[in-house]
């Protein structure tokens, strides 16, 4: 599917889903980001985007309560007519031992990495029909893509990412017969998280076999080829280094 002149959806646009929106509107798409709590970063991204001429909306919405998926879908059509691309990049990541897990952590987790991709896919849907199909990614995480949670203390976030994967495969068999194509990326060593320490990112390095960060950029490259892709439905691609095979 051509990118110049589409709309894309981004949730979660706070490191990765900025690079990703910005480059999508290098190619001619309209980028609607969407923020819960992290509106200066997404202004920024929007503000960015315009200044190399292309269209960006920013949105705040809860994606954890459906109405405000909804309400979120409807501004984005109100803006540009329709939705040709859902990029769900929108999650939390945070660890906690296994007596020490509350039901809001869980309900937070699914809520927020799991139901919200799938209440956003639904919401979706109709407007990417009488466009003629459209593209979906979701995002999981190398750990899940592997099938084994390689570390304790995730349960909650572990379980939440294994789902995106089925839910991934039911989207596409369920959606295929409308040119709609589900994707999902599982991302290992990208962006090294701002509270990680320089011992911890160093050892990450030597137990990833390309010995190095993936980067941003990794992502968007594949973001790009999947929404391009006319063929390419159901999948789990891992871009983590090679960090799974260690």
């Amino acid at each position: 599917m051509e990118i110049k002149g589409r709309v894309a959806c981004i949730t979660g646009t706070r490191r990765i889903g900025g690079r990703v929106g910005f480059e999508l509107a290098k190619k001619g798409a309209k980028v609607a980001l969407i923020y819960n709590r992290s509106k200066q970063e997404a202004e920024t991204v929007a503000k960015e985007i315009r200044a190399i001429g292309a269209d960006a909306v920013t949105i705040q919405a809860d994606l954890a309560q459906v109405i405000q998926v909804k309400l979120m879908v409807s501004q984005v059509i109100k803006v540009w007519g329709g939705i040709d691309f859902l990029i769900n990049l929108a999650s939390i990541y945070n660890s906690s031992p296994l007596m020490e897990i509350t039901e809001r952590e869980w309900d937070n987790n699914i809520n927020i990495n799991l139901r919200s991709a799938f209440f956003c896919a639904q919401a979706v849907a109709p407007a990417m029909r009488l466009r003629g199909g459209g593209r979906i990614i979701n995002f999981t995480d190398w750990t899940a893509a592997s099938n084994r949670p390689r570390y304790r203390g995730y349960i909650p976030y572990y379980v939440s990412k294994m789902g995106i994967i089925g839910l991934t495969e039911s989207l596409a068999l369920e959606m295929a017969s409308e040119n709609i194509l589900v994707n999902a990326i599982a991302p290992g060593p990208i962006i090294p998280p701002p509270d990680l320490s320089k011992k911890n990112i160093k050892k990450v390095k030597e137990n990833t076999p390309l010995g190095r960060w993936g980067g941003a950029q990794e992502i968007v490259k594949l973001v790009l080829n999947l929404v391009e892709s006319d063929f390419i439905t159901g999948e789990c691609i891992r871009v983590d280094g090679g960090r799974h095979i260690y």
